[in-house]
């Protein structure tokens, strides 16, 4: 199964430099790393990431993952893929942009 973090691009071409991807602020202000399943992404970019530009989706097996990632009630109580540990970006398996809409919510390609 695949689950998508939305993030700006310079926290990704960060990631790459660094070899790392640590997480948001709010990421790790929680202590895990927000991502959310094909059918939850859209409303999490509309909610989370309106008016932002620049935006990236990945795309990550959740196997790939291993024992790191924990499915947790959050929204409506639907199950929330958490990544507790920093993402390795060579587990990426798609990246697409996230362009704004006429009302300024990110559109997630295939996803939306």
């Amino acid at each position: 199964m695949r689950i998508y973090k939305i993030l700006a691009r310079r926290d990704w071409e960060a990631a790459c430099n660094a070899g790392v991807y640590e997480g948001s602020e709010i990421d790790r202000a929680d202590g895990f790393i927000h991502f959310s399943t094909a059918v939850q992404a859209q409303e999490t970019a509309r909610r989370h990431f309106r008016g932002q530009a620049g935006l990236l989706v990945l795309e990550v097996e959740a196997e790939d993952l291993g024992g790191a990632l924990k499915w947790e009630p959050s929204r409506g109580g639907d199950l929330f893929p958490h990544l507790y540990g920093a993402l390795d970006p060579a587990l990426v398996r798609g990246l697409d942009e996230a362009p704004l809409d006429a009302d300024g919510a990110p559109l997630i390609g295939p996803l939306a």
